[in-house]
């Protein structure tokens, strides 16, 4: 019987534009950076192409090269190798730690672990893991600040201080170039400065607020591995985080990081997980939160329910958090909820008008959304503008859709995060059935060029 050739893995190698040698170079990259040998040529790809076996260790390094250069992930089954596929998913993390002194390990083990070592994969944890995890953390009782060991540094606010710094300095990395952008130095960061503090000798206010900077330089690890496409490692450092705000008895820190995780699973499409992660956020913040931070988790409950396509809850969700949002200003609120304005609050309306199909709100906000959103937050506002395309779309205004679409790639910097790159390949797909206008057709070049230009930089 004679062989079918590979058109999965020549399209592909098509649209990364590689050659069996620059393929055959880059695989043999990918395993030199995991210690492995392959002695893959411009034979083998071009055998390969022609329709024979691959091992299912170096069909897995063919994924990882194509994923670096068409930056999305691919797997061995997209390159017609559906018997290759393997799971290299991290094995730590995956439970809510049972004590402190497990907790602080299994940072240390993540921190071990870089995005691109690691499944992209689009699985959480399962089901059970997390519905445990939060039921744990709803019913918790702070562990309390542990004795310091024998001749341990004494911390004080300086150093809180200086990690709250650094935090803010690699938040900004993250909001103007995403992409994970700054996750290896702060993972270094996290493991050879912040974690040796948490062990050390501290008076109980300073130890609260050293495990409250803690947590928000570990959910920034979760979102820079997010934003990088790798969901399996997001997910290990959102449920870690989680359990560090049980230390110090953090509920509006943990509330957040539950919204992080409702959010995760509403961009994977899993509805009825965001929405539950979502509830357990409004319910665990409740009395223990701002108006502020009360409005940011009601308006990610809405958009859970929204993907769920239940707009009576989405619009009482969306009432809940304007009515928290009117009171934001009545208390004081941590520095990490900054970013919590108006500007915000509408950009969450938008999708969930959008995931509801009401066209004509979804325009509304996602035009005031645009508006409001400062240029610095370079993916924000190219979310908001997607939004504003596939709500245009909705609508039937197509050259309006593409117009902005066009704004939103000229962006350039919102690029480098995955998860903005996905709204552009969604547009796509759904303005393919005019792909015969001229407009579309001068938007598909420009994501081409863009992406072309973004491999360069």
């Amino acid at each position: 019987m004679s062989k079918e050739p590979n058109h999965r893995l020549a399209t592909l190698m098509a649209e990364a534009g590689v050659s069996n040698k620059g393929l055959a170079r880059r695989v043999q990259q990918v395993a030199q950076r995991r210690g492995a040998h392959v002695g893959t040529t411009h034979v083998s790809v071009g055998r390969w192409l022609d329709g024979n076996g691959i091992q299912s260790q170096t069909a897995a390094f063919v994924a990882e090269a194509l994923s670096e250069k068409l930056r999305r992930r691919v797997t061995p089954g997209d390159l017609g190798f559906p018997g290759a596929t393997t799971s290299t998913t991290p094995s730590i993390g995956t439970s809510y730690a049972a004590s402190l002194s497990e907790a602080l390990g299994v940072m240390d083990g993540l921190t071990q672990l870089r995005p691109d070592d690691e499944a992209s994969n689009d699985i959480l944890l399962p089901e059970g893991e997390v519905n445990s995890a939060v039921l744990s953390w709803l019913v918790s009782r702070p562990d309390g600040l542990t004795a310091p060991e024998a001749n341990s540094r004494r911390v004080g606010m300086r150093d809180v201080a200086a990690m709250r710094t650094a935090a803010e300095m690699f938040m900004h990395l993250d909001f103007k170039f995403g992409g994970g952008h700054g996750h290896r130095p702060l993972r270094h960061y996290f493991r050879e400065d912040v974690l040796p503090l948490l062990n050390a000798d501290y008076s109980e206010k300073v130890g609260h607020a050293l495990f409250g900077a803690a947590a928000e330089i570990s959910q920034l690890l979760a979102w820079t591995a997010y934003d990088t496409g790798n969901h399996a490692l997001a997910d290990r450092y959102l449920i870690a985080t989680l359990r560090l705000t049980q230390v110090v008895d953090d509920r509006m820190m943990g509330a957040r990081i539950l919204t992080n995780m409702s959010h995760q699973a509403n961009y994977l499409g899993q509805a009825p997980r965001a929405v539950r992660l979502a509830r357990a956020s409004v319910e665990g913040g409740k009395g223990r939160s701002t108006p502020r931070a009360m409005a940011l988790f009601s308006a990610h409950e809405a958009r859970a329910l929204s993907t769920a396509g239940d707009t009576k809850g989405a619009s009482h969700a969306m009432n809940e958090a304007e009515r928290f949002f009117e009171r934001a200003d009545a208390a004081d609120d941590p520095d990490w909820l900054s970013y919590m304005d108006e500007a915000e609050l509408v950009g969450e309306f938008c999708h969930c008008f959008r995931d509801l199909k009401q066209g004509r709100e979804a325009i509304r906000f996602a035009e005031r959304a645009v508006g409001l959103t400062d240029p610095k937050y370079a993916r924000t506002l190219g979310f908001c503008r997607m939004v504003l395309a596939q709500s245009q779309l909705l609508n039937g205004e197509l050259e309006a859709a593409v117009t902005t679409a066009g704004l939103a790639v000229d962006g350039g910097d919102a690029l480098q995060s995955s998860r903005f790159q996905r709204y552009v390949t969604d547009f796509q797909q759904e303005v393919s059935a005019h792909v015969a206008n001229p407009a579309v057709r001068e938007f598909n070049d420009k994501v081409h060029e863009a992406m072309a230009k973004l491999d360069d930089e």
